[in-house]
């Protein structure tokens, strides 16, 4: 599973990425390439497992964060994503959007004031007009394509473009793809187009720690503001899980318990990943080897089986 990280200048994206990960991304500069960070997932089940059965090696299932660089011509201002920001976003399974609740003087937000409803809104709006620019293209090659087809590839073409005009209006009225009343034959048909709204979004809302009192309520507040179906939302105090995952584990651990933190970024994220993005672990087990592996949710057995 790979989860794209991406968010506005200031955010705090990339110190999400270090608590994640345990990284030291630089946080104070920006650069063009993006941090990949990839980790096991914590699982009590498999070390079960593995005291049951003293395999010779014991192998996590893994999740690979990408904090993806903003581009230069900035985001959440409908400027479009193109390029290879595009790129590195279609590849990713889901798509991570911090945004910035802190109060600091001396990083100034882009907007002036902080507003992470806002923030979110204007990014999940740069989603969805890049996906209505990727039909607008598909329509005008349409168009041309008529111009010399036969009957029957006619006919085709005009069930495509029913099809795009059909999503495009959903998109227009803020129903991302994936939401979308689709049949299966019809996402199939358009699922090679790249679109950014066909995945799983979690929105993290990153607090300074003076916030986390508020915290259920900040959680409440932004998980009720958004009607996708398909979105989880966090509340992080990047700057604080980043600290507390350069500790090793016995140190983190009497931290969390002495000053009541809660359980780590990466376990709460791992948990929210496989839940927007439907997935479970599917356990072998023998001498040689306990290993997790990544599988969709409901998937029979013996399908199961065929990704060993």
């Amino acid at each position: 599973m790979e989860i794209g990280i991406v968010g506005l200048p200031h955010s705090g994206k990339t110190t999400i990425f270090n608590a994640l990960t345990k990284g030291n991304a630089a946080t104070s500069s920006y650069s063009n390439k993006p941090n990949v960070g990839v980790v096991k997932v914590p699982d009590e089940r498999l070390d079960v497992l593995a005291s049951m059965y003293n395999p010779r090696r014991v192998v996590a299932a893994d999740v690979t964060y990408t904090d993806i660089p903003p581009p230069q011509e900035g985001l959440g201002e409908t400027k479009g994503i193109g390029g290879e920001y595009l790129t590195a976003l279609q590849s990713a399974d889901a798509l991570l959007i911090v945004v910035r609740a802190f109060q600091d003087p001396s990083v100034i937000h882009i907007y002036e004031t902080i507003d992470p409803i806002r923030d979110t809104e204007n990014i999940l709006m740069e989603i969805s007009f890049s996906d209505i620019e990727i039909l607008d293209r598909r329509t005008a090659r349409i168009i041309e394509s008529s111009k010399s087809a036969k009957s029957d590839e006619r006919e085709s073409l005009k069930r495509e473009q029913d099809l795009i005009d059909r999503v495009k209006e959903d998109l227009t009225n803020g129903i991302p793809i994936i939401d979308q009343s689709l049949s299966y034959d019809e996402t199939k048909r358009i699922s090679g187009f790249g679109f950014l709204t066909t995945k799983p979004i979690i929105v993290v809302m990153n607090v300074g720690e003076d916030q986390l009192q508020n915290k259920d309520t900040l959680e409440r507040q932004l998980s009720s503001a958004f009607s996708w179906k398909h979105m989880r939302t966090a509340v992080i105090c990047a700057q604080l899980e980043m600290d507390l995952s350069q500790m090793n584990v016995e140190e983190e651990k009497e931290f969390r318990e002495n000053f009541s933190t809660g359980e780590s970024s990466l376990n709460q994220m791992i948990k929210v990943s496989y839940d927007v993005v439907g997935q479970i672990s599917f356990f072998t087990v023998g001498e040689d080897e306990v290993r997790a592996w990544e599988i969709p949710s409901n998937t029979p057995a013996q399908q199961a089986a065929g990704k060993i």
